[in-house]
């Protein structure tokens, strides 16, 4: 017999499990030939559990501490086993350590929307997903229910079943919840209380607890999330009228970007004015005629009047003041000008509205006279 086959069939003295997977619930404890020494030291550290099983009946459970393996702390093994008090032998059993810690971000959602009846919308199709975290409560029931024989058992194995039964929880959670579409981001942490609890019971038959569960959304379908956003649009912009002097002026004033400041405000307003007086007697948004009458005429547009003179725009002016400056001599009939809804600059002698300026004046004398 070689040295290693010696030392192989020696008893265990120490038993005890150093997990570095972050990620393994339940390890067997492996020893050759299933044998451990009577006497020997089981170590059971903190966020640990290790389980007995005899010739495939559940034994003792040890919670964290150092143990001498004896009759006097080994019970149900020593009634397995029919020992009297005081025998010295070596005996086969195997020792699984069971991970109590919790396994935390461990994601689960809906693969398919959960159809609901919104108060507001009606029938709509949710989605939702988020995080909880998991550890074993009963490690001798998790051992019989889930565990069995497997020597080593990761989260992975029993993460499915648990996001089913979220899932499952959280859609019945959802559909009898009666909290409209709108309110449901101010609800997400009760209804995740809510589906936890509803949980607890479930996951109570495998020996586990769910310490945790977050919502971290709930969402409707992209084309219905496109509406509600036209609809806040909508909102937002309040009264159509206002929104399109407001426009108007907006692109009036980029348009006329390298006039002067006074020239853009006057622009914008006259612009502004006159489209929304267009808005406001025609199409699906204005204003309807009263029954039984016939509608006013719009009030006449005040205009407005840009001159142009040795290259440089002077205004805007009313047609008051052109009056005034027609008089004084700064305007003639050759002099060019401008207004909303004009095509391009016109002398002021064609322009209907302000020929009339200067046939209350006599020409100049002839040269001479």
């Amino acid at each position: 017999m070689s040295i290693f086959d010696f030392l192989s069939g020696q008893f265990i003295d120490v038993i005890h499990w150093v997990d570095d997977s972050r990620d393994t619930m339940v390890w067997r404890f492996e020893r050759h030939g299933h044998e451990i020494k009577y006497g020997a030291k089981l170590t059971v550290r903190e966020g640990q559990a290790a389980v007995f099983v005899h010739e495939g009946q559940l034994a003792d459970v040890f919670t964290p501490g150092l143990y001498m393996l004896e009759t006097n702390n080994m019970p149900i093994m020593t009634t397995l086993q029919h020992w009297d008090h005081g025998f010295k032998s070596p005996f086969k059993s195997e020792v699984y350590f069971v991970n109590t810690t919790r396994f935390n971000d461990l994601k689960w959602g809906t693969k398919n929307p959960i159809i609901c009846r919104d108060p507001e919308f009606g029938p709509v199709r949710l989605r939702a997903f988020g995080t909880y975290s998991v550890k074993v409560a009963d490690p001798a029931r998790f051992l019989l229910e889930i565990v069995g024989t497997d020597g080593e058992f990761t989260m992975d194995e029993i993460s499915f079943q648990i996001r089913n039964i979220i899932v499952q929880e959280m859609s019945r959670s959802l559909a009898k919840s009666g909290i409209p579409v709108m309110d449901m981001a101010a609800n997400t942490r009760e209804l995740g209380q809510l589906v936890a609890k509803e949980i607890s019971a479930q996951i109570a038959e495998y020996g586990l607890t769910l310490p945790e569960l977050y919502i971290e959304n709930i969402s409707l379908p992209p084309a219905v999330e496109e509406v509600m956003d036209k609809r806040s649009s909508m909102g937002v912009i309040g009264n159509l009228n206002e929104y399109m002097q407001f426009q108007a002026a907006e692109a009036l004033g980029r348009e006329g970007s390298g006039a002067s400041d006074a020239m853009q405000a006057g622009l914008g307003a006259a612009m502004g004015l006159q489209m929304g007086q267009q808005a406001a007697s025609s199409g699906p948004w204005g204003a309807q005629p009263a029954r039984g009458g016939a509608t006013p005429p719009p009030p006449p547009v005040e205009h407005v009047w840009h001159v142009a003179e040795n290259g440089e725009t002077k205004g805007p002016f009313s047609k008051a003041q052109l009056g005034r400056m027609a008089q004084a001599g700064e305007l003639s009939r050759e002099s060019y000008v401008w207004t909303a809804g004009q095509d391009g600059w016109m002398k002021a002698e064609d322009v209907t509205e302000l020929a009339q300026l200067f046939t209350i004046l006599p020409p100049p004398p002839p040269p001479g006279i």
